[in-house]
This record gives structure tokens, C-alpha cells and sequence, in this order.
């Protein structure tokens, strides 16, 4: 029951303050691996890949993998719940009071300041991610991705469609090294 609340409680406060998208979640969701050990960076890694090439938001997906690996069916159930909630909270709310306050400058300059932080906390996500699974494999389909998206313009899914294939061969064959 406990497990239940904390869940409840991380992933309510994980929805309450990461804004900026599914990857807004993922300095939240490390802090969780370290602090619960409820997983491991490396699954908190493989979550995030399986969410990215899965239907839906990829905070949603993530906390449903987090919360079905700490506690089962129950725990993706409470996870994707109270994820969810105060975004479905707040936008009752301000729906019912957005017309008085559309053209307020404060208002605005709030949003304009968003977006540069939430870029800033993908980022930090994005190093500390490079850092700590860095091996050979990656750094040479990285490489090469990078290359091809430069010389080649397609879909992100067309290249996020190599990286899991890539990556499912990698695992098969053990090559991450």
C-alpha cells in the first residue's frame, strides 16, 4: 500500500511540474531511479526506447513502464493516472479562465520563459543519458545516423525506425560494448 501511494505521489508531481513534453519527465523519472530503486538507469533507458517508437505520449508510456515494473499491472494503473491528473486538473481550470487573461503580459512572458527551460532540461537529460551509456556500438550508429540525416532528408520515425532495429541486433548479439 505504501509502494502504491509513493508511486501515486512521484508520478503526481512528475505531471505537476515537468512541461515541455513526454521528455520534460525524464530528469523527474532518473531522480526516482536513484533515490526508490524502483529500476535501473539502464531500464529507465530501454523505457524511454520502447515509449519513443510506441503510440502515444512518451511521459505517459514511460510512466506506465516505471509503474508496471515497481508494482505490476497496479502500478502502471496509478502511474498513467496520477501522471495524467494534474495536466487534466489544470487544463479544467484554465479553460474555465483563459479569455480574461489571453492578452496579459505576464501571462506571456510565463510561456515565453517555458520554452527555453524545458530545452534546457532535455539537454542536461541528453548529456547525462550520452555519458553514462556511452559504448562503441552507439557511438558509431549515432555517427552515422547523424551523417545520413544530413545527406539524406526523411522522417525522424524513419531514422528512430533504424536505431530500434539497430538496437534489437545490438541486444541479440550482444554488441554493446
Amino acid at each position: 500500500m505504501i509502494t502504491y501511494l509513493k508511486l501515486f505521489l512521484e508520478f503526481f508531481h512528475i505531471g505537476l511540474f515537468s512541461f515541455g513534453g513526454g521528455y520534460a519527465t525524464l530528469p523527474f523519472l532518473y531522480h526516482i531511479a536513484e533515490i526508490h530503486k524502483w529500476y535501473t538507469t539502464k531500464q529507465l533507458s530501454d523505457m524511454i526506447a520502447l515509449s519513443s517508437i510506441t503510440p502515444g505520449p512518451v511521459g505517459v508510456n514511460v510512466a506506465t513502464f516505471a509503474g508496471f515494473s515497481t508494482a505490476g499491472i497496479d502500478g502502471a494503473a496509478i502511474a498513467t493516472i496520477s501522471v495524467i491528473l494534474p495536466s487534466f486538473i489544470i487544463v479544467l481550470i484554465v479553460s474555465k479562465i483563459l479569455d480574461k487573461f489571453k492578452q496579459n503580459r505576464y501571462v506571456k512572458s510565463v510561456i515565453y520563459t517555458l520554452k527555453p527551460t524545458g530545452c534546457g532540461l532535455l539537454a542536461a537529460v541528453g548529456v547525462d543519458m550520452f555519458v553514462h551509456n556511452i559504448n562503441l556500438f552507439g557511438m558509431i550508429l549515432l555517427a552515422c545516423l547523424f551523417i545520413a540525416s544530413l545527406t539524406e532528408k526523411r522522417d525522424p520515425i524513419f531514422y528512430l525506425a533504424i536505431s530500434a532495429i539497430a538496437g534489437l541486433f545490438a541486444g541479440y548479439f550482444n554488441l554493446t560494448y
